[in-house]
């Protein structure tokens, strides 16, 4: 882990000086460049006051490279479609949540049950849906919202007379599906 550096790129991008830090955490001045030269490893009670100086949460200064924030531009959206319904991928298709969204020309389905891994949890932007998973059935329209687990197979049509759109998260502890 290279918390010193980020300690360090947090500091100086506050306009923070070494000799600041040291004067509202109590650790010396070289104990600190040591850290953010990562030749030594504070303890949480260090990295505690450091953070708290810094005015970050304890768990961002833990937090490894691939496990910031990750933005995709419009511009750089991946777009996939399964059978006439076109999907939009909204997140990166790394890691464990993805969200899509997803237009279904009118009469438009999965065709047949589906399941994979993880979770889903769907909202309805326009349109009516048919979601059936099993034996539970619904009939969602603009508002609505519903979830289920997804390695139960599940159904999704659209049955009204305008293209339906939807907004869907996936969470799989496995990443990408």
């Amino acid at each position: 882990m290279e918390i010193g550096s980020k300690i360090r790129a947090i500091r100086k991008r506050k306009g923070l000086t070494i000799a600041q830090m040291s004067e509202q955490t109590g650790l010396s001045r070289g104990f600190i460049s040591n850290i953010e030269n990562d030749h030594t490893s504070p303890s949480l009670n260090t990295l505690q006051a450091i953070a708290a100086f810094l005015d970050v949460p304890l768990p961002y200064l833990l937090l490894e490279k691939k496990e910031h924030m990750k933005v995709v531009r419009k511009a750089e959206r991946v777009y996939t479609s399964f059978n006439d319904i076109k999907i939009e991928h909204l997140t990166s298709q790394s890691g464990g949540l993805r969200m899509m969204h997803v237009q279904l020309p009118p009469g438009s389905s999965t065709r047949e049950a589906i399941a994979h891994e993880g979770e889903e949890a769907h909202i309805v932007l326009k349109g009516t849906i048919l979601a059936e998973q099993g034996e539970d059935s619904v009939i969602a329209e603009e508002g609505d919202s519903f979830s289920w687990n997804a390695s139960v197979p599940h159904f999704v049509k659209n049955i009204g007379e305008t293209e339906a759109i939807l907004l869907i998260s996936v969470y799989s502890e496995k990443g990408r599906l």
